[in-house]
């Protein structure tokens, strides 16, 4: 087997690590534990990756090279990572360049959204499609615009950062970002339940969630989900909600890109038609009509393997 794809997906707990033909079918996947101290990353991924290339009976000779999806604003050019802190990275790291030292094979870098936008264009939901849009509903919600095939990076490599769109422009939640009212506080599994948690606070109907709070002190993005389709009407209010603020911010990201497809990936999208059908139904509300009308709404379809096949995709076509 010759001319193999190495992927990777760097996250903040684990780095998704794959072995990827040219067709991009995977020959082998795997994880390992993220250190957050920063230096021991590259380090600890070549040692996996060198590993696995001695397990397998490989060679490197065998890889065209390397991928890699990683958190933060990225410089496509350069390589480089402008302050990942949550990885211990607080200056600006030249991540290519230290791929390519300790792996000793060629390498691209590019934000962890982008490269899962890639993997969904190649192999999942977006297969086919040109112009896309892809959005992750996490933790926080992450995004990737591509258009006629290419990755929309920007000036400085926060291109695509659909999370931080002002959905509350006067008295919004704090985001992480550090402005107040992003879509992120919102359509996030963390703004889910912060969204349930105060409507609880807020009133005193019955409801599965109020019911469960009171015994757990605790909400999940999930417990929203089961509860409206249990019909609980302060759950289905949440979503309303949600789903109100999501459709107006990418309404107004496909205006201006003209999307063949709309990806919703990440832990949030395992909801399902509980989030599509309202979704689709605000989107089309507030789109450019022509917009709407060529606008396909899918959930994701590669899960956890999308940054692993576009950071494979990217060793493809850049290297």
């Amino acid at each position: 087997m010759e001319n193999l794809l190495i992927g990777i997906d760097l996250g903040g707990t684990t780095v998704k690590l794959a072995f990827i033909t040219q067709a991009g079918d995977i020959v082998t996947k795997w994880e390992i534990p993220t250190d957050k101290s920063g230096d021991k990353i590259i380090p600890d991924i070549a040692e996996a990756i060198n590993a696995k290339i001695t397990e397998l009976k490989y060679t490197k000779e065998q890889f065209v090279g390397v991928g890699m999806g990683a958190p933060g604003p990225v410089n496509f050019e350069e390589g480089v990572v402008y302050k990942a802190t949550n990885l211990g990275w607080r200056e600006m790291y030249p991540l290519k360049a230290d791929l390519e030292s300790n792996i000793g094979l060629p390498a691209v870098v590019d934000n962890d959204a982008n490269v899962a936008a890639i993997g969904e264009m190649w192999k999942g939901a977006g297969e086919g499609a040109k112009n896309l849009l892809c959005v992750t509903l996490g933790t926080g919600v992450g995004g990737g615009l591509i258009a006629n095939g290419d990755v929309i990076r920007g000036a400085n490599g926060a291109g695509g950062e659909i999370g931080h769109i002002t959905s509350i422009p006067e008295g919004g939640a704090l985001c992480g970002c550090g402005k107040t009212g992003c879509i992120e506080t919102i359509a996030s599994a963390t703004g889910i339940a912060r969204l349930a948690k105060e409507a609880i606070q807020g009133g005193n109907d019955s409801s599965i969630l109020r019911t469960k709070f009171e015994k757990t002190n605790d909400i999940t993005s999930k417990d929203v989900f089961e509860a409206a389709e249990k019909g609980d009407k302060l759950a289905q209010e949440v979503i309303d909600n949600v789903t109100y603020h999501l459709g107006l911010a990418l309404s107004h990201v496909a205006n201006g890109l003209n999307p063949e497809k709309i990806v919703i990936g990440g832990g949030v999208s395992k909801a399902g038609d509980q989030l599509l059908l309202p979704l689709r139904k605000q989107f089309e509300r507030f789109a450019f009509p022509r917009v709407a009308e060529a606008a396909e709404i899918a959930i994701a379809r590669l899960g956890n393997d999308a940054g692993v096949i576009g950071a494979a995709y990217l060793a493809k076509t850049k290297l």
